[in-house]
């Protein structure tokens, strides 16, 4: 099997598993931080490489922070960064609600059965947000009926989650830990209640931030090989379990430096098979449709 991105060999070692807060000042480098992240020796090449890219590969989820406050300065640069993503049509069809008050953390901790997030020093709640847009429609004299079909309620989810990954890039490269949480959506309608958000808005995805506490485990988890996920001019899929195996072999090793096994194929098979799997959010539909969002 070929690929114009990589060739892949099963090698792989216990140290590949670090911290990306472990990584050098000076970098790790580009061989090293494709090690670090697939877990496999894959031919980086020598291709161009830089700071950016160097933390984009460093990424990994922290869910223990140290009671150190994210201050405004750091808040107000995060949600900066986060607006200069690429928006549909200059719409900016998102909003960000951050969440500081302990009681509402708790509250919201439960609504996502996270219960990390109630020690986070912040929460910050990506919400997909055509209520400005109705604001503005309406100063117009106009309306916002197109609101209800599917491609608007895509464009605001896509554009939160692009701006909530601009958000973490930014938050990482100022010295903090991110997670990402989709169990957000487990509960709307607390969320919804708790933020006190309007019709015409839906809370999108979660990204919880601190200064990471030196004693979390969690390393740079590695993913599927580039030649599981980059298709040449079309889909292939003849080379799809030969994929899955060799990437399970890599994601049991890294869980067994956490202190766990892990079956990602019977992970991903469950996920997509079983309905409880959704914890809730089989019924994102009546929800988003009571928030306005018919989805036609």
């Amino acid at each position: 099997m070929s690929n114009s991105l990589s060739s892949v060999s099963a090698e792989t070692t216990p140290d590949q598993f670090v911290r990306s807060d472990e990584v050098e000042a000076g970098g790790a480098g580009r061989s090293e931080a494709f090690r670090r992240r697939f877990g496999e020796r894959v031919d980086a090449g020598s291709g161009e490489w830089n700071a950016v890219l160097e933390r984009q590969f460093a990424h990994r989820s922290v869910r223990r922070f140290l009671e150190r406050e994210v201050g405004d300065p750091e808040l107000l640069t995060i949600v900066a960064a986060a607006q200069s993503a690429a928006t549909s049509s200059n719409l900016q069809s998102w909003s960000v609600v951050s969440v500081r008050d302990r009681a509402r953390l708790t509250r919201l901790a439960a609504a996502a059965r996270q219960p990390f997030i109630s020690a986070a020093p912040l929460l910050l709640v990506w919400v997909a947000d055509y209520h400005r847009a109705g604001v503005v429609a309406t100063d117009q004299g106009g309306d916002i009926s197109t609101v209800s079909y599917l491609e608007q309620t895509l464009t605001g989810f896509v554009d939160a989650a692009i701006a909530a990954q601009n958000a973490v890039l930014a938050a990482e490269s100022l010295g903090l830990g991110t997670v990402i949480i989709g169990s957000i959506r487990n509960d709307p309608e607390t969320v919804q209640a708790e933020l006190g958000l309007p019709r015409h808005t839906f809370p999108v995805i979660a990204v919880a931030l601190g200064y990471p506490d030196p004693e979390d485990t969690a390393g740079i988890k590695p993913r599927l090989a580039p030649t599981a996920v980059h298709h040449a001019e079309r889909y292939r899929d003849a080379d799809t379990l030969e994929e899955v195996r060799r990437y399970q072999e890599v994601i049991a090793d890294y869980y067994r430096t956490q202190g766990s096994e892990y079956d990602w194929p019977a992970q991903v098979a469950a996920r997509v098979g079983d309905i409880a799997a959704l914890s809730g959010r089989e019924g994102i539909r009546g929800w988003l449709t009571d928030q306005g969002f018919d989805s036609h």
